[in-house]
C-alpha cells in the first residue's frame, strides 16, 4: 500500500516537472514576443510649437495598434 503511494507520488512529481518545464518554456516566448513588440516603439515627432499631448494624441493608431497586439499575445 505505501508502495502504491510513493508510486503515485513519484508520477505526480514527474508530470509538475515536465509541466514546469513547458510554462518556463512559454513564459520566454511571451517575453520575447513582447520584446520584439516594445522594440518597434519610436519617439514622436512633434512639430515645432505642438505640445506632446498633441503630438502623443496624432500618434493614437500605433499606440492603439501596440496595445492590441500587446493584448494578443498576453
Amino acid at each position: 500500500m505505501d508502495n502504491g503511494r510513493a508510486a503515485e507520488r513519484g508520477g505526480s512529481s514527474g508530470e509538475e516537472k515536465a509541466t514546469g518545464r513547458v510554462e518556463a518554456f512559454s513564459d520566454g516566448i511571451f517575453a520575447f514576443a513582447i520584446t520584439l513588440l516594445a522594440l518597434d516603439l519610436r519617439d514622436p515627432t512633434i512639430p515645432a510649437g505642438s505640445t506632446l499631448v498633441e503630438g502623443l494624441v496624432g500618434e493614437w493608431p500605433t499606440f492603439f495598434a501596440f496595445v492590441t497586439s500587446f493584448v494578443t499575445v498576453l
